[in-house]
């Protein structure tokens, strides 16, 4: 056995003491660094985490800004058709006014020619002669009158009013000069109120019983344009090319030959 000083024997034991200790404090030492490390981490995420929401947040107001721009734009550009529209609603509304004008100018025309140019009525025995149909009213102020009054019925857009006096019309003066050009307007009325199956249906009257009046191409030409709102293309076609062929000089082929060149 080994025998210690005794001053050893006084000392080993706060130097074993010393060395159980040691690690303890080296260990402390480590925790107090990684606390610290952990510690400035946080605050650099915590600065990371700022910067994002900083970003994210200049992003969305940027987004913000480019919708609304975009939405500005669109609306200008729903203002530029909205305008458009109404110009080409505009232009369309003249269009068909002066097409309304055109019409009634050139019955009124009509009218006067054909009532400037009626011969007298022949006197022959009546033995020998069949019974012709009246062809001058014996009230002709009365017989004007009465066109005048449908007339203007579909001048101020009274269509059933002026379908009603120009059929009364034709009743009571069936064998008039102007009966053609109340027929023709009757169709017309009927065209007017989009009731283009009637409209077909009297402006073909017109054509089986007046075939020599000046007012069949126009109602050729309007028959063209019912068959063509009620969707048969094919019949506005025929129609068309009938037209142009029959009357190739009249106003209403012309307009019948663009018609057919927008149908191609």
């Amino acid at each position: 056995m080994i025998a210690w000083p005794s001053y050893a024997r006084r000392v080993l034991p706060g130097l074993l003491l010393l060395a159980w200790a040691l690690p303890g404090q080296a260990g402390l030492f480590d925790d107090d660094e990684a606390r610290k490390q952990i510690a400035e981490q946080k605050v650099v995420i915590q600065q990371l985490s700022d910067r994002v929401a900083k970003l994210e947040s200049l992003l969305n107001n940027q987004k913000l800004l480019e919708l609304a721009a975009r939405i500005e734009q669109l609306n200008s550009e729903v203002a530029k058709l909205n305008g458009k529209l109404e110009e080409q609603a505009h232009l369309l509304a003249e269009g068909e006014k002066r097409q309304k004008d055109l019409y009634l100018d050139t019955d009124t025309r009509l009218r006067k020619l054909e009532q400037g140019g009626v011969a007298p009525v022949a006197t022959t025995p009546a033995a020998t002669t069949a019974p012709q149909p009246v062809t001058v009213s014996a009230d002709p102020a009365q017989e004007n009158a009465a066109y005048d009054a449908g007339f203007a019925k579909f001048r101020v857009g009274d269509y059933p009013g002026s379908i009603s006096l120009f059929s009364a019309f034709l009743k009571n003066y069936p064998g008039s000069k102007l009966a053609p050009n109340a027929q023709y307007w009757i169709g017309n009325a009927y065209s007017a109120q989009r009731d283009y199956k009637r409209a077909v249906a009297e402006q073909q009257k017109l054509i089986s019983t007046w075939p020599d009046s000046g007012k069949v191409p126009d109602a050729m030409l309007n028959m063209a344009t019912a068959q063509q709102e009620m969707g048969d293309t094919a019949a506005a076609r025929r129609t068309l090319e009938t037209l142009v062929a029959k009357y190739p000089l009249s106003s209403a082929a012309e307009q019948g030959k663009k018609r057919l060149a927008s149908l191609k």
